[in-house]
């Protein structure tokens, strides 16, 4: 038996074994599922990398002991996952343009080589820490970061909504199966 071994099918097959295989073979309740994806992917479509996972954390807290409701903490850890370092930059440059679209400034957007050099002071290798955690606060709470943020909702929350309730059918689906075959033995 052979397998594939190129960089994308690795890809595919750690996606897979990573975020398919536990939502489907769990024995939670699909909407704790549903709701741990939409949480999930909520926070994967923001522009907060590096905070993801701890944000996925700090909703399960709130949402479990001040909501009283509940969602399965791990599959809502993994679907962070779904947006890593190397899609990062070309996402901000996507909510970017959709913030500059919905402040109706189209004519404002900027190529993403120029999005990039927006980036750059970021990236100067003569900053310590402090210098760098200040001129990241700077942009992300000036004019940009306040474009990136309004870009970045409605692509969190349409991933948030469609992830919910695609898992939430999968897996009733895939409950029913399991109780006709159940009965029919």
């Amino acid at each position: 038996m052979r397998r594939d071994t190129t960089k994308w099918a690795r890809v595919g097959r750690s996606l897979r074994l990573r975020l398919l295989v536990p939502m489907l073979r769990g024995r939670h309740q699909p909407v704790l599922v549903a709701r741990a994806t939409a949480i999930g992917l909520f926070w994967a479509f923001t522009p907060t990398f590096g905070l993801r996972m701890p944000l996925v954390f700090a909703s399960w807290l709130m949402l479990r002991h001040i909501a009283r409701c509940d969602f399965t903490l791990v599959i809502g850890l993994a679907w962070t996952w779904l947006t890593n370092a190397l899609v990062t930059l070309p996402l901000y440059f996507g909510f970017y343009v959709t913030g500059k679209i919905l402040l109706g400034d189209p004519g404002g957007i900027l190529g993403f080589a120029d999005f990039r050099a927006l980036w750059a002071p970021l990236a100067a290798a003569d900053l310590d820490w402090q210098q760098r955690l200040y001129r990241l606060a700077a942009s992300f709470f000036g004019e940009w970061g306040f474009t990136l943020w309004l870009g970045a909702l409605p692509w969190a929350f349409a991933a948030a909504t469609l992830g919910y309730l695609a898992t939430f059918k999968i897996l009733r689906h895939r409950r029913n199966l399991h109780l006709k075959r159940a009965k029919a033995t």
